[in-house]
């Protein structure tokens, strides 16, 4: 049965499926800080560990679609209000930072990800700087 919506928790994690899965591949630093994220962050506060694999394969799933990626973005804006749209852009930031440089394709992502979220460049390149900023090494 196709997924009619998302609970805002439920869009939360696509988010960060949709940037780990844009590059062809999860690493285990993304899937990792997806997990870390999800246990650590109030927004799933009240939200099961376990239910992270159902989701992700929802969203994986919308993806073998022709028109799976708007469509699994289309989902996750009509879940969200604008703040929680902002946090949104901001997780799927963290999956990208999470394995070291962002990649051209989740650049793209993310590109596209903030048009289709309506969020302003400028909100946009401040989440972006202080995930970078989260992850910089010595």
């Amino acid at each position: 049965m196709p997924v009619t919506r998302f609970n805002p928790q439920e869009a939360l994690i696509c988010a960060m499926v949709l940037m780990g899965a844009c590059d062809r591949a999860m690493s285990d630093a993304e899937l990792g800080m997806m997990s870390r994220l999800v246990q650590e962050l109030p927004v799933f506060a009240d939200f099961q560990p376990g239910e992270i694999s159902s989701v992700t394969e929802t969203c994986l799933a919308l993806l073998e679609r022709s028109d799976g990626l708007d469509r699994a973005t289309a989902l996750i804006r009509e879940a969200l209000p604008m703040r929680l749209r902002e946090t949104a852009y901001l997780l799927a930031c963290e999956v990208a930072a999470a394995d070291g440089e962002a990649t051209q394709e989740e650049l793209q992502f993310l590109s596209e990800f903030r048009l289709a979220l309506d969020i302003d460049r400028l909100i946009a390149g401040a989440i972006e700087r202080a995930a970078k900023a989260r992850y910089q090494v010595i």
